[in-house]
């Protein structure tokens, strides 16, 4: 009983498996659509009621997958601990937690069935090669992230020099200038903070130029690991 139910549950090559994970894909952007509409204002009892039966019913069937996967599992509190066991746990957690009081006013429990849509990447074999991908890259990853911080450090300390004491408003303290510094790093300059003096304005275009590397660089690492990931994929 439990390998015929491994078979199913678990992608398999056989017809079983694959409607059942067609099934639940279905299921999952039935279940996003949902918590959409349930933005819309206005809506009519008998609307909110339709979208609540189906949040039920959507929630009974991935709590039976949930069981149904920890009872299969070869190790169980791997599972349960693994990214996809998470993602399943959150996916049904607000329901629970909400049972007897109205979900609309907890909006942090409403955000977690966002979550739902990550379940998705169960079954893509693209989100399987970027997320190998990523594994295979996991240090190059990490020391990109380091060095980010860093900079970003550095540049909200430098700015912080330049333009205190022209716009005390803007950059009252190193901590008020770390937003300042995320965004010119990332090219993306809002616009509500920017410097005013000379030497506020030539360290901005170092850090600019220094932006662009930045954003060019995990691209450049995350390409290759792909590569090398499909590589291994096909020699398999």
């Amino acid at each position: 009983m439990k390998q015929y139910l491994k078979n199913i549950v678990e992608i398999n090559d056989n017809r079983k498996s694959r409607i059942f994970a067609y099934f639940i894909q279905i299921l999952i952007f039935v279940s996003i659509l949902s918590f959409s509409f349930e933005t819309v204002p206005d809506l009519e009892p008998s609307t909110r009621k339709i979208l609540r039966i189906i949040e039920v019913f959507s929630v009974i069937i991935f709590t039976i997958e949930y069981v149904l996967r920890i009872y299969v599992s070869d190790k169980k509190s791997k599972f349960i601990f693994s990214f996809f066991g998470i993602i399943d746990f959150l996916a049904i957690l607000p329901f629970y937690l909400s049972l007897g009081v109205d979900l609309r006013s907890l909006r942090a429990l409403r955000f977690l069935r966002l979550f739902r849509i990550l379940k998705l990447m169960r079954y893509n074999k693209a989100i399987e090669r970027f997320s190998r991908a990523i594994s295979l890259a996991k240090e190059e990853v990490l020391l990109f992230l380091i060095v980010t911080l860093i900079l970003i450090y550095f540049s909200a300390v430098g700015i912080y020099y330049f333009e205190h004491e022209v716009q005390p408003e803007n950059f009252a303290s190193i901590f008020d200038s770390l937003w300042w510094a995320i965004i010119t790093l990332t090219t993306v300059g809002y616009g509500d903070v920017y410097p005013i003096t000379v030497g506020g304005k030539v360290f901005t275009f170092f850090i600019l130029m220094i932006g662009l590397g930045i954003v060019a660089i995990p691209t450049g690492i995350i390409s290759s690991a792909l590569t090398k990931s499909v590589d291994k994929t096909e020699e398999k």
